[in-house]
């Protein structure tokens, strides 16, 4: 009882902060080394996130816990053979980071949890490619650092998928099975209300 009542007490002093995030992408996943028939391989582009977020600090301990939620939007280009033609490979999916978190010297963030993905369409741009199939929920972590000044924040946080992404391309004749399991660099600005 008295533990409950302990913490209970400090819920209850928790500070809570709210706001809204959008940056740039930059997605490392190893697309560009799936080589068949169907594909020379690909090369890695630069995508998008908007989204939420919510810190709640947890004053005897010195953290805080930040749930996000985030649409992020990746590309990719792959050179299919024998046409050489290049065309576009997405993922556009929603991103819920649960993160852990420490401020140092009263503006800095120190960082790290898990993220959790649900994938909402995956696919391409040529019409000859007739299906895209992906793994519709996937985990991965997220760890970084980031400074605030006043509502404004600027953070760089490293992601990797942690369990298997795959997606298979099917053509006409052939069929292309890609790892895209997400390993990325985010940079994003936030705006605390």
């Amino acid at each position: 009882m008295l533990c409950l009542a302990f913490g209970a007490i400090q819920l209850s002093n928790a500070q809570t902060d709210f706001g809204i995030k959008g940056g740039v992408n930059y997605n490392s996943n190893s697309i560009k080394e799936s080589k068949n028939d169907l594909a020379e391989g690909g090369e890695n582009k630069t995508g998008y996130h908007a989204g939420i977020w919510f810190r709640v600090k947890v004053p005897v301990l010195g953290l805080y816990v930040r749930p996000e939620v985030v649409y992020t939007n990746l590309e990719n280009e792959i050179k299919l053979t024998p046409s050489s033609n290049v065309t576009a490979f997405t993922i556009q999916k929603i991103d819920v980071p649960v993160l852990l978190g420490k401020k140092i010297f009263g503006v800095g963030n120190l960082f790290v949890g898990p993220s959790f993905q649900y994938i909402i369409e995956s696919g391409t741009n040529v019409e000859t490619i007739s299906n895209v199939d992906s793994d519709d929920f996937t985990v991965g972590i997220q760890f970084g650092g980031g400074v605030e000044f006043g509502s404004f924040g600027v953070d760089v946080r490293w992601e990797r998928g942690l369990s298997d992404f795959k997606s298979s391309i099917a053509s006409a004749n052939s069929n292309l099975n890609v790892d895209t399991r997400i390993n990325q660099v985010i940079i994003g600005l936030s705006i605390k209300f």
